[in-house]
């Protein structure tokens, strides 16, 4: 309200800024199909590569899914945290504010919650796939229209990017829990926990309110 407020209070003043904002408008207008253009075929080229090279490999889906097992687990502890994290083959890692204790007793509660068959626990609604299937959605959609019709306007760009946001995070979900991540954790153990951060202290103050990141090793033992 403020900002519309200013905003009225300078066409008011100075009129003759009207035209030098309104020919920036059209401008900005014009060049965002072709910013979007250029960005949805970066997608396109990248993403199915990424979502490929996680299905593909065993350990880093189960990482995955233990990974988002931990998340939600501690956001039904402690409410909505400000964690990210990436799952790798040998584990993954959680950044943000956050005990290493928490943190383990987290991962284990929900390693076991997923051996027992808890497999909503392997699907977050904030993970990178679903945003970038999200993003994947609007490229195809966009492209779709552009080359069915063989029209350049920002009506399409508007079209996919509503499309996306409306479908975007139920395909991310079946994409998370038939692509990317996995329950078969069966045998998985959790080795360790160490901090990944460059620094956790300042001259031996330690900095514990400060976002850390935290590796969370595991390994697979052997069913016989």
């Amino acid at each position: 309200m403020p900002l519309l407020f200013i905003i009225l209070l300078i066409v008011v003043l100075f009129p003759s800024l009207l035209i030098p904002v309104g020919f920036l408008m059209m401008l900005l207008v014009l060049f965002i199909p072709f910013k979007f253009t250029f960005d949805s075929l970066i997608i396109l080229l990248t993403a199915p590569g990424q979502i490929i090279k996680i299905a593909v490999n065993p350990k880093l889906r189960r990482n995955h899914a233990l990974e988002h097992a931990t998340i939600n687990v501690l956001e039904e502890s402690y409410g909505h945290q400000q964690l990210s994290g990436l799952a790798r083959e040998d584990g993954f890692l959680i950044q943000g504010i956050i005990n290493p204790v928490v943190l383990q007793q987290a991962a284990q509660e929900g390693l076991q919650r997923l051996k027992a068959g808890e497999q909503g626990l392997v699907i977050h609604d904030r993970c990178g796939t679903s945003l970038m299937v999200g993003n994947l959605l609007s490229a195809l959609i966009f492209f779709g229209l552009l080359l069915s019709t063989g029209h350049f306007t920002i009506l399409y760009v508007l079209v996919a990017v509503v499309c996306s946001r409306l479908l975007g995070p139920i395909v991310g979900r079946y994409t998370q829990r038939f692509l990317t991540t996995s329950t078969d954790v069966e045998g998985m153990v959790i080795k360790e926990i160490r901090s990944e951060a460059e620094f956790n202290n300042f001259f031996g103050i330690s900095l514990s309110n400060q976002p850390q990141k935290l590796f969370v090793k595991t390994d697979r033992l052997e069913v016989y």
